[in-house]
């Protein structure tokens, strides 16, 4: 078992990096085990290729710093929130046991965004029950419950329940979404142009994070939507908010 203390889930490819690579990139900064787990190939996008897409998300991985990134190979526009897939999602919560899950937006553009919310959000409830059994490479998994499942805003200008300063991390940010050249602005790209592809698309992302970070007086941040209370123990860890 590879422990991690942040499991980032995303149903396809840049889902993640798109949505909360900045937290991310803080918490490695701080000296946590962070990993990413993918749940399609993103095979039914207009630009690209399954085999791109998978080098260009290791890519992505290495600029991030990641300590694991894996793909479930679950059918793009396809997967739904069954047993079958929340076995899949609770087998690799148990195998990683991370105290905090970051997933996707809860309704977005994309259909399979909130359908991916949904199955993580159940699967991680689920991985807590004793009574449901799964094993890994033939040895049997125990229960395990993170302590936080956090959603991630996509492309739906939802409001947040929270949100973290990205300030020092925007620009590797920005260099971890473009290792996917085949998704993003790419000048020399002959490619069908996509609602993701443009220029705009990229300042639209920087834009938001903008936006975000000038609610709490810093340069950049990412927000979250959460459905449990949140607790601080320190009054300290509230950002100092001058504007």
């Amino acid at each position: 078992m590879h422990k991690l203390d942040i499991l980032a889930f995303g149903a396809h490819p840049d889902d993640v990096e798109l949505g909360c690579a900045g937290t991310l990139l803080g918490a490695i900064a701080e000296g946590k085990k962070v990993g990413v787990i993918d749940l399609t190939k993103g095979e039914l996008g207009t630009r690209g290729t399954i085999s791109q897409r998978l080098s260009e998300s290791q890519l992505a991985s290495e600029v991030l710093g990641l300590s694991i990134r894996e793909n479930l190979g679950m059918a793009d526009g396809f997967f739904i929130n069954n047993k079958e897939h929340q076995l899949i999602v609770i087998e690799t919560i148990r195998r990683f046991q991370p105290s905090i899950i970051f997933c996707n937006a809860p309704e977005d553009r994309h259909p399979d965004h909130g359908r991916a919310a949904s199955l993580i959000e159940e699967a991680a409830f689920l991985s807590g029950l004793e009574k449901i059994k799964t094993s890994h490479e033939g040895i049997a998994q125990e229960a395990w419950r993170p302590t936080q499942v956090f959603h991630y805003i996509q492309s739906r200008s939802l409001t947040p329940h929270f949100v973290v300063d990205i300030s020092k991390h925007i620009e590797k940010k920005m260099e971890s979404i473009m290792a996917y050249q085949s998704q993003f602005y790419n000048p020399n790209s002959n490619e069908p142009d996509t609602f993701i592809s443009s220029a705009a698309f990229l300042e639209f992302v920087k834009g938001r994070a903008k936006e975000l970070g000038q609610q709490i007086g810093v340069q950049y941040a990412e927000g979250f939507i959460t459905k449990k209370i949140l607790g601080i123990n320190s009054l300290n860890a509230i950002v100092q908010n001058k504007t």
